[in-house]
C-alpha cells in the first residue's frame, strides 16, 4: 500500500489539488495519505478535505492520517511532497516586502530571486535539512517532490545536504505558460508540441510548434513575435512579450515574476516602465491575502457540509506517482542537478528540463547547448543561488551580502552600502526564523 506524505499539508487549497489529482488518477485507490503541519487548525481542515475527496471518489481503501509529528508522518513513506511556507505570510512574507521597501527596493513576488527569494531560502533550508535527516532515517527510499520556493535554491541545498535522497523539484510554470500561449494564438493545447529548458522561472521555450493533422509541424514563434510587434498581447503579460522581442524566445514564468529577475524593468527613475508594462508591485502580498480568504471560505464550506468538487489540475505530482506505481511512463518538467544536461550552464546548478518517469524514477533528458543569450541571463541567477546555498549551509553572513550584491534587481536599485544595510536589517527583522551567521 503506497504511502504519500504531505509536509506542510495546512496549505489546504494546494493539498486539495494534489490529493484530488493523485486519488482520481489511480485505479483502486489503495493508498495511505499522511498529512503533517505545525498548525493544528489548518491540519484539521486539510484532513477533512482529504476525507471528503475519498468520499467523493468512493475510495474506501484509502487511509488518511494527520499528525503534528513530522517523523511519524514520514515513517515508511514512498512519496514525500513538500508544500510548506517557513515563517508563513506573517511575519515572514510581509517582512520580505516591507523591509526592502523601506530601503528603496520594490518587488513583485519576492519568492524566487531578489532579496525576498534569498531570505525565503535562508529560512527554508534549515527546515529542509531537518526533513532530509528524518527521511534518511525513516523513509530513505522515498521520492521527494519539492514544490517550495525558491525552487532552485532549495533543490540545490537538498543536493548538498542529502545526495542519497531521490528528489525532483516541481513547478507549474512550463505547462501553464504552454497553455497560455496556445490561448493567445487561438490554438488547442492538445495540438501543441514544445520543448523548454533552463532554470526554474527562467526557462525558455526552445521549440513551440503546432502539430498538423497531416503530420507536419508549424513553428509558432513567428506568430508569437507578430503578436508582440503588433501589441495584441494580454495586458498582464507585457514584460514577457517584451523579452520575446529582445531575446527571441518566450520565458516560462509570468511577467510579474520575471520583471524582478533582471535589472531591466523595475528601476528608480524609470517608473514609466512600470506603468507601460503593467508591472504589479507588491503583487504577492495581495495574492497571499486572497489565498488566506479562500482558506477561510473553504473551511466554512467544509464545516457547513458543502460537497467537495474534485477537479484535476495540471500539477505533475500525480503523474509521477502513477508512473512510479504503475510503470506507465510519463513526461514531466523537473528541477534536477545539471551534470551536463544543459552544456553551457554550470554542472553543479539546478536546471529545469524534461524528464522521463517510470518505476526507475526521474530520468532527466539531456538538452545540450541552449542559445547563448539565454544561458547568460540564467548564469546571473545561478550565482545568486549558489551564494545563498553557501550562506545557509556554512552559516556565512558575508555570503548573504554577496548574494544580494550580485542579484540583478537588487544591485540595479541599491548601492553596495545600501545592500549591506538592507541585509543587516532583514537578518534582524527575521529574528529566530534564521540561525546565527558568522
Amino acid at each position: 500500500m503506497p504511502k504519500i506524505c504531505l509536509i506542510g499539508a495546512g496549505s489546504t487549497v494546494f493539498a486539495q489539488n494534489i490529493l484530488g489529482d493523485a486519488l482520481s488518477s489511480q485505479s483502486g485507490g489503495d493508498y495511505v495519505i499522511s498529512l503533517f503541519d505545525i498548525d493544528p487548525e489548518r491540519l484539521k481542515t486539510s484532513e477533512i478535505v482529504a476525507l471528503r475527496i475519498c468520499e467523493a471518489l468512493h475510495l474506501d481503501k484509502v487511509r488518511v492520517e494527520a499528525t503534528l509529528d513530522r517523523r511519524q508522518a514520514l515513517q515508511g513513506s514512498d512519496f514525500v511532497i513538500l508544500m510548506m511556507q517557513v515563517g508563513g505570510y506573517k511575519p515572514a512574507t510581509v517582512t520580505d516586502f516591507e523591509v526592502p521597501k523601506r530601503h528603496g527596493l520594490r518587488q513583485t513576488i519576492a519568492d524566487t530571486l531578489g532579496i525576498g527569494g534569498i531570505f525565503r531560502g535562508l529560512r527554508t533550508i534549515p527546515v529542509l535539512e531537518e526533513i532530509c535527516r528524518d527521511m534518511e532515517d525513516v523513509c530513505p527510499n522515498a521520492l521527494l517532490m519539492q514544490y517550495v520556493n525558491p525552487m532552485a535554491i532549495n533543490c540545490w541545498a537538498i543536493k548538498e545536504i542529502a545526495p542519497s535522497i531521490r528528489t525532483v523539484g516541481l513547478c507549474h510554470s512550463v505547462q501553464h505558460t504552454a497553455a497560455h500561449l496556445a490561448d493567445c494564438l487561438g490554438e488547442d493545447i492538445a495540438d501543441i508540441n514544445y520543448l523548454s529548458a533552463g532554470i526554474n522561472h527562467i526557462a525558455f521555450f526552445l521549440k513551440y510548434e503546432k502539430l498538423r493533422t497531416d503530420g507536419s509541424r508549424e513553428d509558432l514563434y513567428p506568430r508569437l513575435r507578430a503578436l508582440a510587434e503588433e501589441g495584441r498581447i494580454p495586458s498582464d503579460d507585457r514584460v514577457r512579450f517584451d523579452v520575446l522581442k529582445r531575446l527571441g524566445h518566450f520565458v516560462t514564468e509570468s511577467s510579474e515574476h520575471f520583471s524582478e529577475y533582471t535589472s531591466w524593468y523595475i528601476k528608480e527613475g524609470h517608473n514609466d516602465l512600470i506603468e507601460r508594462l503593467n508591472i504589479p508591485l507588491d503583487e504577492y502580498i495581495r495574492r497571499c491575502e486572497v489565498q488566506i480568504a479562500e482558506w477561510h471560505e473553504l473551511r466554512r464550506d467544509l464545516e457547513g457540509g458543502k460537497p467537495i468538487d474534485v477537479c484535476r489540475s495540471n500539477e505533475y505530482a500525480a503523474g509521477i506517482i502513477h508512473a512510479a506505481v504503475s510503470g506507465q511512463p510519463a513526461l514531466i518538467y523537473g528541477n534536477v542537478p545539471n551534470n551536463g544536461l544543459i552544456q553551457n550552464l554550470p554542472d553543479e546548478c539546478i536546471v529545469e528540463v524534461p524528464c522521463h518517469v517510470d518505476r526507475n524514477g526521474i530520468q532527466p533528458i539531456r538538452i545540450g547547448r541552449i542559445p547563448s543569450q539565454l544561458a547568460a541571463i540564467m548564469r546571473l541567477s545561478v550565482s545568486v543561488q549558489e551564494l545563498t546555498v553557501e550562506a545557509a549551509l556554512m552559516r556565512r553572513r558575508d555570503r548573504i551580502y554577496q548574494a544580494a550584491l550580485l542579484d540583478p534587481h537588487t544591485s540595479a536599485e541599491l548601492s553596495p552600502d545600501q545592500i549591506w544595510k538592507l541585509v543587516d536589517d532583514m537578518i534582524e527583522q527575521h529574528g529566530s526564523l534564521l540561525p546565527a551567521y558568522h
